[in-house]
């Protein structure tokens, strides 16, 4: 719905005259934004449609799409994605490329696009098909929101963190100046496939990394999540969520559901963060810098567990949380495998990443603190002194073996 309001008058017979000398106008529009994340098990049996369900089928041309994998998930499944597209009738072309934080860059952003155009995507038959983990979605998606000002496109997250958080929300980006995600937009995709076979062959590490994400939920939102954590997570992470017995399968699919719901109910009705106080922002205070700072020893969930880890000691600080739930958190952390502490930790640093999240946050810190396990707070007085003092604890806890250090 859109309207154009300017200073037109009424001649009274229903008739509206507009002045002679309008000098300036008002446009104001809505646009209706809906996007499906969809359980998809075995999304390349070739008896599965899904990834057809998106673009025009009666395209005069051929059916074509434009397919982005990373390279890892090229070398371990690429022959049966070819396959698929093959028993399809697709003509695919497939663009394969190696991809880490560190060249999470404008140049890839550019090397994609120009990829784009050579391919000669029609824009709204054609959706492009991005598979891979939360890097190169994140590349593609803003690649794609830029290509003819939006060709909609279509993930198939294939990392644990791309499941339950890369994939499931609207933002895209890449780094720039030294500083994570800071050019970027908000674009609603079309479809993503979640397809927690891709999880088999993710080795123990990048299971973490994924579980940080998770329970970054279920400190601030989800206590019943968290138990299940506590319970099942590290059998979860020896199984890669694989689990064949019934209660197995049932702890991987109700830790998967929730999360994701968890996440998407948060950002549902504030995709454009007009709200600046978000829940999900738990542990992305200080990790961008930190993950940046580190790169390439941290992994993004490391870094936002590294930031959890240092928020919930200052939340007990403040008494928020008492001094049992903070190392109930911390042992959870460590039974996920997921680090506390990096040696890049120093006040000056977090003090920088404060004031940049700050500048982030419309000039507020909005800094979310746990309330128990399972609740949220925000508050805007930190100072370099709180910061200095939880670091000291937080290192005295983790030389007394609670959290494992994290791991280059």
């Amino acid at each position: 719905m859109s309207e154009i309001l300017s200073p037109a008058r009424h001649d009274g017979a229903g008739v509206f005259i507009e002045p002679r000398n309008v000098d300036s106008w008002r446009v104001r529009a809505q646009k209706d934004v809906a996007y499906e994340v969809r359980f998809c098990e075995d999304v390349f049996d070739p008896r599965s449609t899904a990834l057809l369900e998106t673009g025009v089928p009666d395209s005069p041309r051929s059916l074509r799409r434009f397919v982005v994998i990373d390279s890892v998930i090229d070398n371990l499944h690429g022959e049966r994605i070819r396959a698929w597209f093959d028993h399809h009738r697709v003509e695919a072309h497939l663009l394969v490329l190696e991809i880490d934080e560190t060249v999470k860059t404008l140049d890839m952003l550019a090397q994609v696009a120009a990829e784009f155009d050579a391919f000669g995507i029609d824009r709204r038959r054609e959706p492009i098909i991005v598979i891979g983990g939360g890097v190169i979605m994140d590349i593609v998606g803003l690649a794609a929101n830029l290509y003819r000002r939006g060709t909609p496109f279509v993930r198939v997250p294939t990392t644990l963190i791309g499941l339950v958080d890369a994939g499931v929300g609207v933002k895209t980006g890449v780094n720039f100046n030294g500083h994570k995600n800071r050019l970027g937009t908000y674009f609603e995709k079309s479809l993503t496939l979640l397809d927690p076979s891709f999880l088999r062959t993710l080795d123990e590490r990048h299971i973490s990394n994924g579980m940080a994400e998770i329970l970054k939920i279920a400190i601030v939102k989800d206590r019943d999540l968290f138990d299940v954590l506590s319970l099942s997570g590290p059998e979860l992470i020896d199984r890669r969520f694989q689990n064949e017995d019934r209660s197995g399968r049932r702890a991987a699919a109700y830790v998967l559901e929730h999360a994701i719901h968890g996440m998407l109910k948060e950002l549902q009705p504030n995709l454009w963060e007009a709200d600046l106080e978000r829940v999900v922002d738990y542990g992305h205070t200080f990790s961008p810098t930190v993950e940046m700072h580190a790169l390439p020893a941290l992994l993004h969930g490391e870094a936002v567990c590294i930031d959890m880890a240092l928020t919930t000691v200052m939340a007990a600080r403040r008494g928020l949380m008492t001094d049992s739930e903070m190392r109930l958190v911390l042992d959870v952390m460590r039974a996920l495998r997921l680090p506390a502490w990096d040696d890049c930790l120093e006040p000056e640093l977090l003090a920088r990443a404060l004031e940049d999240t700050r500048r982030h946050r419309d000039g507020q810190q909005r800094l979310p603190l746990p309330v128990g396990i399972g609740a949220c707070t925000f508050v805007n007085d930190v100072t370099t002194d709180e910061i200095t003092a939880a670091l000291h604890q937080l290192r005295s806890l983790v030389s007394d073996g609670a959290p494992q250090e994290s791991r280059a």
